[in-house]
Protein backbone atom coordinates (compact mmCIF):
# COMPACT_ATOMS: atom_id res chain seq x y z
CA UNK A 1 0.00 0.00 0.00
CA UNK A 2 1.64 3.25 -1.52
CA UNK A 3 1.24 6.81 0.21
CA UNK A 4 0.28 9.70 -1.66
CA UNK A 5 3.26 11.40 -3.42
CA UNK A 6 2.38 13.82 -6.24
CA UNK A 7 4.87 15.05 -8.80
CA UNK A 8 4.64 18.54 -10.31
CA UNK A 9 1.78 18.80 -12.01
CA UNK A 10 0.14 15.42 -10.63
CA UNK A 11 -1.38 16.10 -7.20
CA UNK A 12 -5.08 16.90 -8.61
CA UNK A 13 -5.31 14.49 -11.46
CA UNK A 14 -4.94 11.24 -9.18
CA UNK A 15 -7.56 12.80 -6.81
CA UNK A 16 -9.78 13.67 -9.05
CA UNK A 17 -9.51 10.39 -10.07
CA UNK A 18 -11.06 9.38 -7.00
CA UNK A 19 -13.95 11.37 -6.83
CA UNK A 20 -17.36 11.50 -8.54
CA UNK A 21 -17.64 14.91 -9.83
CA UNK A 22 -19.70 14.21 -13.38
CA UNK A 23 -22.42 15.81 -12.31
CA UNK A 24 -21.05 18.35 -10.70
CA UNK A 25 -19.02 19.62 -13.55
CA UNK A 26 -22.68 19.13 -15.43
CA UNK A 27 -24.72 21.57 -12.96
CA UNK A 28 -21.50 23.93 -13.23
CA UNK A 29 -21.41 23.72 -17.05
CA UNK A 30 -25.02 24.60 -17.44
CA UNK A 31 -25.31 27.02 -15.38
CA UNK A 32 -22.05 28.90 -17.17
CA UNK A 33 -24.47 28.39 -20.63
CA UNK A 34 -27.08 29.75 -18.83
CA UNK A 35 -25.37 32.93 -17.87
CA UNK A 36 -24.12 34.01 -21.41
CA UNK A 37 -21.85 35.77 -22.68
CA UNK A 38 -21.07 38.15 -20.08
CA UNK A 39 -19.18 34.53 -18.52
CA UNK A 40 -16.87 34.72 -21.08
CA UNK A 41 -14.09 37.02 -20.59
CA UNK A 42 -13.69 36.61 -16.61
CA UNK A 43 -13.63 33.05 -17.19
CA UNK A 44 -10.86 33.06 -20.35
CA UNK A 45 -8.72 35.56 -18.16
CA UNK A 46 -9.16 32.92 -14.95
CA UNK A 47 -7.84 29.83 -17.63
CA UNK A 48 -5.08 32.47 -18.64
CA UNK A 49 -4.46 33.22 -15.31
CA UNK A 50 -4.51 29.13 -14.74
CA UNK A 51 -2.16 28.86 -17.79
CA UNK A 52 0.15 31.60 -16.24
CA UNK A 53 0.80 29.91 -13.10
CA UNK A 54 1.24 26.36 -14.27
CA UNK A 55 4.42 27.67 -16.85
CA UNK A 56 5.53 29.47 -14.50
CA UNK A 57 5.57 26.16 -11.84
CA UNK A 58 7.25 24.29 -14.70
CA UNK A 59 10.17 26.90 -15.72
CA UNK A 60 11.45 26.95 -12.05
CA UNK A 61 11.02 22.81 -11.99
CA UNK A 62 13.52 23.22 -15.45
CA UNK A 63 15.60 25.76 -13.71
CA UNK A 64 15.87 23.89 -10.54
CA UNK A 65 16.48 20.71 -12.67
CA UNK A 66 19.81 22.31 -14.51
CA UNK A 67 21.01 23.86 -11.85
CA UNK A 68 21.29 20.25 -9.86
CA UNK A 69 22.29 18.22 -13.18
CA UNK A 70 23.68 20.24 -15.87
CA UNK A 71 21.70 21.01 -19.27
CA UNK A 72 22.17 18.30 -20.71
CA UNK A 73 18.49 16.34 -20.53
CA UNK A 74 20.42 13.52 -21.86
CA UNK A 75 22.26 13.12 -19.06
CA UNK A 76 19.80 14.46 -16.66
CA UNK A 77 16.90 12.15 -16.31
CA UNK A 78 15.13 14.82 -13.86
CA UNK A 79 15.72 18.02 -16.72
CA UNK A 80 14.18 15.77 -19.38
CA UNK A 81 11.23 15.00 -17.39
CA UNK A 82 10.78 18.45 -16.80
CA UNK A 83 11.22 19.33 -20.02
CA UNK A 84 9.03 16.81 -21.97
CA UNK A 85 5.88 18.23 -19.09
CA UNK A 86 6.50 21.55 -20.49
CA UNK A 87 6.61 20.28 -23.79
CA UNK A 88 3.14 18.47 -22.67
CA UNK A 89 1.67 21.86 -21.41
CA UNK A 90 2.45 23.21 -24.58
CA UNK A 91 4.94 25.99 -23.35
CA UNK A 92 7.04 27.88 -25.97
CA UNK A 93 9.88 26.44 -27.19
CA UNK A 94 12.06 30.03 -26.53
CA UNK A 95 10.39 30.03 -22.41
CA UNK A 96 12.21 26.30 -22.10
CA UNK A 97 15.27 27.45 -23.59
CA UNK A 98 15.14 30.68 -21.64
CA UNK A 99 14.56 28.16 -18.25
CA UNK A 100 17.34 26.48 -19.09
CA UNK A 101 20.26 28.87 -19.48
CA UNK A 102 18.73 30.50 -16.50
CA UNK A 103 19.47 27.05 -14.54
CA UNK A 104 22.67 26.73 -16.21
CA UNK A 105 23.57 30.43 -14.93
CA UNK A 106 23.80 31.69 -18.66
CA UNK A 107 20.94 34.14 -18.11
CA UNK A 108 20.83 36.50 -14.78
CA UNK A 109 17.65 38.20 -14.10
CA UNK A 110 17.77 38.68 -10.40
CA UNK A 111 16.06 35.85 -9.43
CA UNK A 112 17.18 33.19 -8.40
CA UNK A 113 14.88 29.48 -7.73
CA UNK A 114 15.70 27.66 -4.33
CA UNK A 115 14.05 24.26 -3.19
CA UNK A 116 12.48 24.42 -0.07
CA UNK A 117 10.76 21.67 2.26
CA UNK A 118 7.76 22.16 5.01
CA UNK A 119 7.47 19.42 7.22
CA UNK A 120 3.95 19.69 9.42
CA UNK A 121 0.55 18.20 9.76
CA UNK A 122 -2.70 18.56 7.89
CA UNK A 123 -6.22 18.14 9.11
CA UNK A 124 -7.02 14.76 10.95
CA UNK A 125 -3.41 14.65 11.85
CA UNK A 126 -2.18 13.52 8.06
CA UNK A 127 1.66 14.49 7.92
CA UNK A 128 2.86 16.01 4.91
CA UNK A 129 5.98 17.13 3.09
CA UNK A 130 5.67 19.62 1.01
CA UNK A 131 8.58 20.63 -1.31
CA UNK A 132 8.81 24.23 -2.86
CA UNK A 133 10.70 26.27 -5.88
CA UNK A 134 10.74 30.02 -4.85
CA UNK A 135 13.04 33.03 -5.95
CA UNK A 136 10.93 34.48 -2.24
CA UNK A 137 11.57 32.30 0.71
CA UNK A 138 9.96 34.92 3.07
CA UNK A 139 6.75 35.06 0.88
CA UNK A 140 6.49 31.63 0.21
CA UNK A 141 7.44 30.45 4.47
CA UNK A 142 4.28 32.80 5.20
CA UNK A 143 2.14 31.64 2.67
CA UNK A 144 2.48 27.62 3.10
CA UNK A 145 1.90 28.45 6.73
CA UNK A 146 -1.56 30.26 6.45
CA UNK A 147 -2.59 27.81 4.47
CA UNK A 148 -1.35 24.87 7.13
CA UNK A 149 -2.64 27.18 10.27
CA UNK A 150 -5.98 28.22 8.48
CA UNK A 151 -6.92 24.79 7.44
CA UNK A 152 -7.06 22.39 10.72
CA UNK A 153 -3.01 21.43 10.65
CA UNK A 154 0.22 23.61 11.59
CA UNK A 155 3.72 23.92 10.35
CA UNK A 156 6.28 21.87 12.01
CA UNK A 157 9.76 22.20 12.67
CA UNK A 158 12.28 20.19 9.93
CA UNK A 159 12.29 16.70 11.07
CA UNK A 160 8.88 17.38 12.45
CA UNK A 161 7.41 14.40 10.37
CA UNK A 162 10.21 13.30 8.21
CA UNK A 163 10.75 10.29 10.68
CA UNK A 164 7.50 8.95 9.37
CA UNK A 165 8.71 8.50 5.46
CA UNK A 166 11.25 6.62 3.50
CA UNK A 167 13.60 8.49 1.04
CA UNK A 168 13.42 6.50 -1.66
CA UNK A 169 13.97 6.78 -5.35
CA UNK A 170 10.78 6.85 -7.75
CA UNK A 171 11.06 6.40 -11.70
CA UNK A 172 7.94 5.72 -14.18
CA UNK A 173 7.98 5.06 -17.49
CA UNK A 174 5.77 3.18 -20.13
CA UNK A 175 6.90 0.11 -22.27
CA UNK A 176 4.15 -1.40 -24.43
CA UNK A 177 6.10 -5.03 -24.66
CA UNK A 178 6.42 -5.34 -21.32
CA UNK A 179 4.75 -8.87 -19.83
CA UNK A 180 5.88 -8.98 -16.55
CA UNK A 181 6.03 -5.33 -14.63
CA UNK A 182 7.69 -7.33 -11.16
CA UNK A 183 10.54 -9.27 -13.63
CA UNK A 184 11.25 -5.85 -15.19
CA UNK A 185 11.47 -4.41 -11.43
CA UNK A 186 13.76 -6.98 -10.47
CA UNK A 187 15.79 -7.06 -13.49
CA UNK A 188 16.42 -3.49 -13.19
CA UNK A 189 17.05 -3.68 -9.48
CA UNK A 190 13.90 -1.96 -8.17
CA UNK A 191 12.26 -2.43 -4.95
CA UNK A 192 8.77 -2.63 -5.85
CA UNK A 193 6.75 -1.83 -8.97
CA UNK A 194 2.97 -0.87 -9.55
CA UNK A 195 0.45 0.16 -12.06
CA UNK A 196 -0.65 3.37 -12.46
CA UNK A 197 -2.96 2.74 -15.45
CA UNK A 198 -2.35 3.69 -19.42
CA UNK A 199 0.70 1.28 -19.48
CA UNK A 200 2.61 3.69 -17.08
CA UNK A 201 4.26 2.02 -14.07
CA UNK A 202 6.22 3.06 -10.86
CA UNK A 203 9.20 1.64 -10.11
CA UNK A 204 10.52 2.28 -6.50
CA UNK A 205 13.91 1.70 -4.98
CA UNK A 206 16.98 3.13 -2.54
CA UNK A 207 17.75 6.73 -3.37
CA UNK A 208 21.26 5.72 -4.17
CA UNK A 209 20.16 3.69 -7.13
CA UNK A 210 18.07 5.74 -9.29
CA UNK A 211 20.58 5.94 -11.79
CA UNK A 212 21.30 2.82 -11.88
CA UNK A 213 17.49 1.42 -11.97
CA UNK A 214 16.92 4.33 -14.61
CA UNK A 215 19.54 3.25 -17.32
CA UNK A 216 18.50 -0.51 -16.65
CA UNK A 217 14.96 0.41 -17.27
CA UNK A 218 16.03 2.23 -20.79
CA UNK A 219 18.62 -0.80 -21.57
CA UNK A 220 15.45 -2.95 -21.78
CA UNK A 221 13.03 -0.81 -23.42
CA UNK A 222 11.19 1.28 -21.40
CA UNK A 223 10.87 5.11 -21.84
CA UNK A 224 11.27 7.37 -18.86
CA UNK A 225 8.42 9.77 -17.87
CA UNK A 226 9.72 10.62 -14.18
CA UNK A 227 13.52 10.12 -12.85
CA UNK A 228 13.78 11.69 -9.28
CA UNK A 229 14.22 11.37 -5.90
CA UNK A 230 10.74 10.97 -3.39
CA UNK A 231 9.16 9.88 -0.55
CA UNK A 232 7.05 6.97 1.07
CA UNK A 233 5.01 7.15 4.14
CA UNK A 234 5.96 4.34 6.83
CA UNK A 235 2.17 4.17 7.72
CA UNK A 236 -1.43 5.42 6.62
CA UNK A 237 -3.47 7.83 8.40
CA UNK A 238 -6.51 5.59 8.35
CA UNK A 239 -9.39 8.03 7.67
CA UNK A 240 -13.75 8.17 7.17
CA UNK A 241 -14.91 9.53 3.74
CA UNK A 242 -15.49 12.88 4.76
CA UNK A 243 -12.24 13.05 6.76
CA UNK A 244 -10.52 12.30 3.22
CA UNK A 245 -12.25 14.62 1.16
CA UNK A 246 -11.23 17.76 4.40
CA UNK A 247 -7.77 16.27 3.25
CA UNK A 248 -7.88 16.38 -0.20
CA UNK A 249 -9.49 20.42 0.00
CA UNK A 250 -6.45 20.76 1.90
CA UNK A 251 -3.91 19.55 -0.38
CA UNK A 252 -5.89 21.38 -3.52
CA UNK A 253 -4.42 24.68 -1.44
CA UNK A 254 -1.45 23.24 -1.22
CA UNK A 255 -1.00 22.95 -4.62
CA UNK A 256 -2.64 25.87 -5.93
CA UNK A 257 0.18 27.67 -4.49
CA UNK A 258 2.79 29.22 -7.08
CA UNK A 259 5.55 27.73 -5.52
CA UNK A 260 4.09 24.19 -4.48
CA UNK A 261 6.24 21.25 -6.81
CA UNK A 262 5.65 18.04 -4.99
CA UNK A 263 3.32 17.18 -1.97
CA UNK A 264 3.95 14.05 -0.16
CA UNK A 265 1.17 13.03 2.84
CA UNK A 266 0.66 10.00 4.52
CA UNK A 267 -2.89 8.81 3.32
CA UNK A 268 -3.59 6.21 0.77
CA UNK A 269 -5.76 6.68 -2.63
Amino acid sequence: MLSASFPLGATMRQFRANKNSGHLAERHFSFLKSMGKSWKNPIMAANAAKKGAKFTKLAREIQVATKLGGPDPDANARLRAAIEAARDAAMPKDTIERAIKKGAGLLDDGNQIEEITYEGYGPHQVAFIVECQTDNRNRTSSEIKNIFNKNGGRLGEIGSVAWMFDRICLIEGTNPNVKDPEEEAIEAGANDVESLGNEVYRFTGAPEDLKAIETALVNRGWKITTAELSYKAKNITELTEEQKKEVYEFVQLLDDNDDTSRIHATIDL
